[in-house]
């Protein structure tokens, strides 16, 4: 382990260059999703990563997961390039940082495992370390952590009191505690374009008392959150005359702009706009959305009339302030954040991040949000909604669930229009989500093969196991503990391979549950688990549980 500091006495960009031999490697790990885990040639250009941008961590897989060197830096704000790539002429593999110093600014701080441990305990060190600097987190609601049911790949921008509250009473009867109503709330237009963002006015047709509707969630049962695209200024809204000067940069094929957070008129109002969801409407969070759009590679100079210097600080006093006047009137208030803008800077301001859009691509969702654990911090990961077409077998539904098995799931279909067995089959899961949140999103995480997206992950505290299974894999138990009170292993299978091979390292004993993918009971017994390998039948989509006892 190595940890480098550098300060400047003058205003001076800085390198740092570390070379390590390219042997037994796999994969290269970043937080960015969107990123092969192939090894790039060191000739790439590195990528910048700020407080509305990504997170400055990347790690060198190799052989049985182990990082050969998983590096980081200190600065969380303001912008940092991150390279790294095969060294053609010598195999090796070559990792660059580069920031801007200046001497009364933050200084340039590396931090190099070069431990050999699974890369996930590695990654994970790395957000201890950009801990120990972070601001205290003021805690994450309970609801935060529980499934929520989501409006906008069921009903995008059609929302409207009846619609809302028709699916808010069905979702919390199916065990999600929250409902997010996206996009659509605050304007009549139905194009899916931002040119109507920026005054954040409910449509008054659709939501003509939006205090008693939110009152009639609340009785249901769900804590309501709502959304905003923070950054943008649409074209066709009244506040454009009155900011379009005020602007980092224009989005055309968006039909708005992005405000620049620097001047402080432009703080006050979006402060002002989103408070309200929660001051005069009575709800108990917000979806922030788009934050990565404040991110600029080549910022203009700060403009007359700018507070701020630079746009990361401007921005990190935007959501600052924001979250101090949400909290005056709701301390546990509900924050979401979203992928690409996963930057521990932003930890203090956010009760939750969210894998990035990913429909109805289950794989896709399960890599998202196993990375944006490792990098979280202490904020609640939830998946992008999950969604699929009305005539998905309930078998196909659950797989969809399990992929996103390690987060916070938020489903988004018309729950009024599904059958019987797909709803009995997210009764079921949910319900497993719910029961086993705590080893779920907070315990140990231990994902396989980042070459092969995440083929098995495991989570697990002091009493139970949980394995999740995509492709047709072994499945090795950990060693049994001292068994004062029975140990817990849930193993679920979301490959259509239904022989799941347990693997032992001694004899051992065990009572045995599989369950189907609605849970019903397939069968009960006792196990007599022989070293090396046994087969046990658990369906797709199903979970077996395994109670290990003396």
């Amino acid at each position: 382990m190595a940890l480098i500091e550098v300060r400047a006495a003058e205003a001076v960009t800085v390198r740092a260059e570390w070379r390590v031999p390219c042997v037994g490697a796999t994969a290269y790990w970043t937080p960015d999703t969107n990123a092969s885990r192939w090894l790039p040639p060191s000739w790439i250009a590195p990528r910048t990563v700020s407080l509305a941008l990504g997170a400055p961590v990347a790690s060198l897989v190799g052989t049985d997961d182990r990082a050969l060197c998983t590096a980081a830096a200190g600065e969380t704000a303001a912008p940092v390039r991150v390279g790294a790539g095969v060294v053609e002429e010598s195999g090796e593999f070559a990792f660059t940082v580069e920031q801007e110093l200046t001497p009364a600014g933050t200084p340039l701080r590396v931090r190099i495992d070069l431990t050999g441990r699974h890369f996930a305990t590695t990654v994970r060190a790395v957000a201890d370390w950009w801990a120990e600097e972070a601001a205290d987190h003021p805690g994450i609601a309970p609801a935060a952590r529980m499934p929520a049911y989501s409006t906008w790949y069921s009903l995008h921008q059609n929302v409207d009191t009846a619609t809302v509250e028709r699916q808010a009473a069905l979702a919390a009867a199916i065990g999600c505690e929250s409902i997010i109503v996206d996009d659509g709330w605050q304007t009549s237009d139905r194009t899916r374009g931002y040119g109507h963002c920026g005054d954040w006015d409910p449509n008054p047709k659709a939501f003509p008392d939006l205090a008693a509707h939110v009152a009639e969630v609340h009785r249901l049962g769900l804590s309501y959150l709502l959304w905003y695209a923070l950054p943008f200024i649409g074209r066709h809204n009244d506040a454009w005359d009155r900011f379009k000067g005020l602007i980092l940069r224009e989005e055309p094929h968006l039909d708005a702009a992005v405000l620049d957070p620097r001047h402080p008129e432009v703080r006050a109002y979006l402060i002002d706009k989103v408070s309200r969801a929660v001051e005069e409407w009575g709800m108990d969070g917000v979806k922030i959305d788009f934050i990565d759009r404040f991110a600029v590679t080549c910022p203009p100079p700060a403009p007359a009339g700018a507070d701020h210097a630079e746009v990361h600080d401007g921005v990190r006093r935007l959501v600052a302030d924001l979250d101090a006047r949400l909290r005056r009137t709701r301390p546990d208030v509900i924050i979401e954040h979203r992928q690409p803008y996963v930057s521990p800077g932003l930890w203090p301001y956010a009760t939750m991040v969210r894998a990035t859009d990913c429909p109805l691509s289950p794989a896709e969702n399960r890599q998202r949000t196993v990375d944006c654990r490792l990098t979280a911090g202490p904020l609640a990961v939830h998946a992008d909604m999950i969604m699929w077409h009305s005539a998905e077998t309930p078998e196909a539904v659950a797989v969809h669930l399990v992929n996103a098995l390690f987060s916070v799931p938020q489903i988004s279909v018309d729950l009024g229009a599904q059958t019987e067995d797909q709803l009995s089959t997210l009764r079921f899961w949910l319900d497993v989500f719910r029961r086993h949140a705590d080893v779920l999103q907070q315990g140990a995480l231990e994902p396989e093969r980042p070459d092969l997206g995440y083929p098995l992950v495991r989570a697990h505290d002091a009493r139970t196991t949980v394995i999740a299974r995509y492709a047709p894999l072994p499945v090795t138990l950990p060693p049994r503990q001292p068994l004062t009170t029975p140990q817990t292993v849930l193993v679920a299978n979301a490959d259509s391979d239904a022989v799941v091979l347990i693997g032992v390292t001694e004899p051992e004993r065990a009572l045995a549950l599989v369950q189907g993918c609605r849970g019903e009971i397939l069968s009960e017994t006792v196990l007599d688990l022989v070293a090396g390998v046994n087969p046990v039948h658990v369906p797709t989509g199903g979970l077996l549980t395994l109670t290990r006892e003396d």
